[in-house]
């Protein structure tokens, strides 16, 4: 089938089941943004501290990244994509029960195995079913699918914050199994799996092989970079900012992250498949020069009015960077090879950069102010920018699309 033909077709309904699945997902995760900081200040901790709870889901998934993408290659991204939703549901019900900060940091940072499991089985299974014509598309789509699950989470977390602090977890253990029962359900009976089987005359593509790659080398420090200042920064300050910069009730942490979801699902509905017209080069560059201005401004002033329109603009970021930066990372792999470690790879680089930027800012919000650390986190953005910018003059690799 040509190109053309691939972007008038219908996406197979396997790639529909495993939306439906990320949304139930980010519904849940959406409800615990709110809670987990605020949750973890309520043992004494200090800000640090609290913002690293929310790096010890990351730094167990890091850890267990390389295992999971030679897990996926053997016993199946379908199998792998279940257990991992199970594993952090488990996880999730467990944090309501933690009596102590090292208990919910230990809880928490289980989740990490399941998160892996889940993540990279989900990235292998949307792109191998997704037409090659429809990448950045279906990348879109999949990142959408979250997003539209964040803009009701955090709202909604933020109200149940204010009745009881446990509640968001033990909500989000029940949306976890709810997507499980879900899309198991629905890609029990896919036989569209059966048919994108790997092609044995490919050979299977090795972290080793990717990082030759200047284009995922590239996705690699945009990745980081969105670890760093859209999944981890974002999530582990701006509740604390709120509640001690401003003053505010937790409610407007959940307002706040909302915003958020929102710029980002109003840019992918208006540039959806994008990349796949023009490039994915020049849609990244875009989207992280976007975070990078967003971020830098969420805490130049402590106005609650300023927070919200930087967190819409840096969301607007989000949803030109996200969808372009995976579907080159899909690029390089294709779909007629196995490329978990590849995949499992890019997935450690935004873990590298959600485990180290709540320690990181949190630890300049310290010392020198709000301000320093979103200023910071803003300058990772703009260094990922720099390499892409470099990308340009290097010639397009064999199989792939234009970068």
């Amino acid at each position: 089938m040509s190109v053309a033909a691939e972007r008038r077709a219908a996406l197979p309904w396997e790639v529909w089941a495993l939306l439906a699945g990320s949304f139930l997902v980010a519904a849940g995760y959406g409800i615990v943004a709110p809670a987990l900081p605020v949750f973890a200040r309520s043992f004494g901790v200090g800000v640090t501290a609290a913002a690293a709870v929310v790096s010890a889901l990351p730094v167990l998934r890091l850890l267990f990244a390389p295992v999971s993408g030679r897990l996926v290659a053997r016993v199946g991204e379908r199998s792998m994509y279940l257990t991992g939703l199970l594993v952090v549901a488990a996880s999730t019900g467990a944090c309501a029960l933690a009596t102590s900060y090292p208990q919910l940091l230990v809880y928490r940072g289980l989740g990490g195995i399941g998160s892996t499991m889940f993540t990279v089985s989900a990235f292998s299974l949307i792109f191998r079913l997704a037409p090659e014509g429809r990448r950045g598309q279906v990348s879109g789509l999949f990142t959408g699918s979250f997003l539209l699950g964040g803009i009701s989470g955090p709202a909604l977390g933020g109200g149940l914050v204010a009745w009881d602090l446990r509640a968001p977890f033990l909500v989000y253990a029940a949306a976890l199994v709810v997507a499980t029962a879900v899309v198991g359900t629905l890609l029990a009976r896919s036989t569209g799996l059966r048919r994108r089987r790997d092609d044995p005359a490919v050979t299977p593509l090795t972290l080793l092989g990717a990082l030759r790659s200047p284009t995922y080398r590239a996705a690699l420090a945009s990745g980081l970079a969105t670890g760093w200042a859209v999944q981890g920064v974002r999530v582990a300050l701006v509740p604390l900012f709120v509640a001690v910069a401003l003053g505010r009730e937790p409610l407007w942490a959940g307002i706040a992250l909302t915003v958020f979801a929102v710029g980002d699902g109003a840019m992918l509905l208006a540039t959806s498949g994008l990349s796949d017209r023009r490039g994915r080069r020049p849609v990244v560059v875009a989207g992280l020069a976007t975070v990078a201005v967003g971020t830098a401004c969420l805490g130049v002033l402590p106005d609650l009015v300023v927070l919200l329109v930087a967190s819409f603009v840096a969301g607007a970021g989000a949803g030109l960077l996200q969808p372009a930066q995976g579907a080159a990372v899909a690029d390089v792999v294709g779909s007629r090879r196995s490329g978990g470690p590849a995949l499992s790879g890019f997935q450690m680089a935004s873990d590298v950069g959600a485990i180290v930027g709540p320690i990181g800012a949190g630890a300049i919000a310290e010392r020198f102010g709000f301000g320093a650390a979103f200023g910071v986190s803003g300058a990772v953005a703009a260094l990922a920018l720099v390499v892409w910018l470099l990308l340009g003059s290097r010639p397009r690799e064999p199989g792939t699309r234009p970068a």
